[in-house]
């Protein structure tokens, strides 16, 4: 079992900054496909970003491209989520997924293990 716990959240205006933090803990291996998504009120849960147990090739939502940047830390067993330029159509909670497929981008939920909690991130306007 992998046990992911996220942290980080909270409230910015619109054009502020926050960066989401997801620990993982358990039977853990640095060799599991990370992910983020985000479930709005109302809406589906949906993609954010994703990326390799290397860090390499991160994969990204087009609505987040070039504003919100996914990296890891194998040796702390954390993936971090810097979402900058943050728009009021951000607010949702963010959730935190592991997976271990071996194919990628892994886009869909159904593609991950492990989810954490969640932790709520609203944008003021």
């Amino acid at each position: 079992q992998v046990q992911l716990v996220e942290s980080g959240g909270g409230l910015v205006q619109a054009g502020g900054s926050l960066r989401l933090s997801c620990a993982a803990s358990g039977r853990t291996t640095s060799r599991h496909r990370m992910g983020w998504f985000r479930h709005a009120p109302g809406k589906e849960r949906e993609f954010v970003a994703c990326i390799t147990w290397s860090g390499d090739s991160p994969y990204y939502a087009n609505s987040v491209k070039g504003r919100f940047t996914i990296s890891r830390d194998n040796a702390k067993n954390t993936v971090n989520l810097q979402m900058n330029d943050l728009k009021p159509e951000d607010t949702a909670v963010y959730y935190c997924a592991a997976s271990t497929t071996y194919y990628y981008p892994l886009i869909k939920e159904n593609e991950y293990n492990y989810w954490g909690q969640g932790t709520q991130v609203t944008v003021s306007s």
